[in-house]
């Protein structure tokens, strides 16, 4: 009889949607049958909730996502909790293996004095209000007129952009109609972002950075001390096109005349974060920082002169973590599950050594870490993929592989999962309430109302 691998894959974003469509188009020896889960009503993960709603160029992802899923040779469960709805012996009861691709959507930590002060936020929590995220809660406080912004990634840019931006230039987006009410009543006319190096060290991609310089009624701000480059910046600028792009992007700005415009936005390089100073009522009062100069080899050091910025508010873009999951090994260092090219590793303490836990496999950010952009999670789930295929010989051995009993088992707990039938008539109501305001959709934020939609019980 001919080998058939059921794989159930944890997590519906870019990671497990790449991960079932090359297993489906490998070369391979046996049958496959795969179910996606997840946490959320809705597929696509950050991709839905972690792009702001003004990049539309970036969500065309969505559009390749949808293809696959629309072919109807994957499964997909959402609203189902990995670790609540079902466990991993849930898992091994009704599949071969399990390949986990549940991305990295907490906010690391930076650990200053005041990162705990009312007003100090983790970037992650912004954006998923502002892109509609059903578990977060309907109001953000924006009640600052200047704001610090600490990072200098794209992460960093989508925050300030969006703080930045005037509401009216957002209603062509999905933008949801809380977000739209709450930014409109944003009293913000300064945002601050920090970086701890250079111009030329920035995180952020060229096209992110020309976005923000195209908004209206926003003066760029930069400042000239941080244009003064040592050997090892010019060298940066000349032999790396990308850093050639942003560096030209900034001095422009810096030719630009300003004092017109009702919100500014400053860029301030070299400045390595310290504290977040209270106001005395515990909540945020200013930022303070230690100015910092290049090392000569690309890096920089202190240099002992201490700066102090009022503001009200402090967004934390310093990167994104992992989270933990039931029964699974992980590094609570680096915030991702211990693998070898996805093959999931469990640490023996006595000994030091590590061994493979066989069919459990990780891909995506929860692999690897939250770094690297699309492209990267398809060679990534590549990789992972392989070594699913050729561990047949240590797949597990499920006592119910049939695709009902997977069916019957959510049910009979009741469960209220939503399937792709169910997602094709969310994404349909979403873009009928947009077409109403002339907007391409309009998304909607209740868990159980995208629930109730999906399962046609509206």
């Amino acid at each position: 009889m001919k080998n058939k691998l059921r794989l159930a894959i944890v997590g519906a974003g870019p990671a497990g949607i790449y991960a079932a469509d090359i297993l489906l188009k490998a070369e391979r020896h046996f049958d496959v049958s795969i179910d996606l889960f997840d946490h959320l009503p809705a597929p696509y993960g950050l991709v839905r909730y972690g792009v702001a709603p003004d990049h539309p160029r970036i969500k065309g992802i969505i559009t390749a996502l949808r293809e696959v899923l629309d072919r109807g040779d994957i499964r997909i469960f959402g609203n189902v909790r990995f670790g609540e709805d079902i466990t991993l012996d849930d898992l091994k009861k009704h599949y071969n293996a399990v390949i986990f691709a549940t991305g990295a959507v907490r906010d690391a930590s930076l650990r200053i004095p005041g990162h705990d002060l009312d007003g100090s936020y983790g970037a992650a929590d912004f954006v998923s209000w502002f892109d509609g995220h059903p578990d977060v809660p309907r109001t953000w406080p924006l009640e600052a007129r200047q704001a610090a912004v600490i990072g200098n990634g794209n992460v960093a840019l989508d925050v300030s952009r969006i703080l930045a931006k005037h509401v009216e230039d957002l209603m062509p987006t999905e933008i949801p109609a809380n977000v739209a009410a709450g930014l409109a009543a944003s009293p913000i006319t300064d945002v601050h972002v920090f970086g701890r190096r250079g111009p030329t060290s920035v995180k952020f991609t060229p096209l992110e950075l020309r976005e923000l310089g195209e908004l209206r009624d926003v003066d760029m701000i930069l400042y000239d001390e941080d244009f003064d480059y040592d050997d090892a910046a010019r060298a940066a600028v000349a032999g790396n096109k990308q850093v050639f792009v942003i560096d030209k992007v900034l001095n422009q700005w810096r030719q630009r005349e300003v004092g017109t415009a009702s919100r500014r936005l400053h860029l301030h390089f070299f400045a390595k974060p310290l504290e977040i100073v209270d106001d005395g009522t515990g909540r945020v009062g200013a930022f303070r920082w230690e100015r910092t100069a290049p090392d000569g080899e690309g890096g920089v050091v202190g240099t002992g002169e201490i700066r102090e910025l009022p503001v009200q508010a402090v967004y934390r873009a310093v990167g994104y973590f992992g989270t933990p999951l039931p029964g699974i090994p992980f590094d609570k260092d680096f915030g991702v599950i211990p693998n070898h090219e996805g093959q999931v590793l469990i640490h023996d303490q006595e000994t030091g050594d590590s061994r493979q836990m066989y069919g459990v496999y990780a891909t995506g950010w929860i692999k690897r870490g939250p770094v690297g952009l699309i492209g990267h999670t398809k060679s990534d789930a590549m990789e992972t993929i392989r070594h699913v295929i050729n561990d047949l010989g240590n797949w597990w051995r499920p006592e119910s592989p049939s695709e009902e009993s997977v069916i019957e088992m959510l049910e009979s707990r009741g469960i209220r999962y939503t399937d792709l039938d169910g997602w094709h008539r969310l994404d349909e109501h979403e873009k009928s309430l947009g077409a109403a305001e002339g907007r391409m959709r309009v998304k909607v934020v209740p868990r159980d109302e995208m629930v109730d939609l999906s399962r046609g019980e509206a």
